[in-house]
C-alpha cells in the first residue's frame, strides 16, 4: 500500500532536507566565468494602471 500523506505540512522538516542538499551541491554560490559575455535581463516596471501583488514577485524573481 502506498504511504499516506501527512495531514499537516511540516515546512521545517522538508525544507531542512532540501537546504542541506542545496548547500552540499554549492547551489548558493555564483560562478563568474570571464570567458562568457555578461548579460542583463530587463524586467519592466509594473503597469501604472495596477497595483503590485504576489504575482509580480513570483514572476520576476
Amino acid at each position: 500500500m502506498a504511504e499516506l500523506l501527512d495531514k499537516v505540512y511540516d515546512p521545517h522538516r522538508i525544507e531542512a532536507e532540501w537546504y542541506q542538499f542545496w548547500e552540499a551541491h554549492g547551489l548558493f554560490t555564483a560562478r563568474a566565468d570571464g570567458a562568457k559575455p555578461p548579460y542583463c535581463i530587463v524586467i519592466p516596471p509594473p503597469n501604472i494602471t495596477g497595483s503590485l501583488h504576489m504575482g509580480h514577485a513570483l514572476n520576476n524573481t
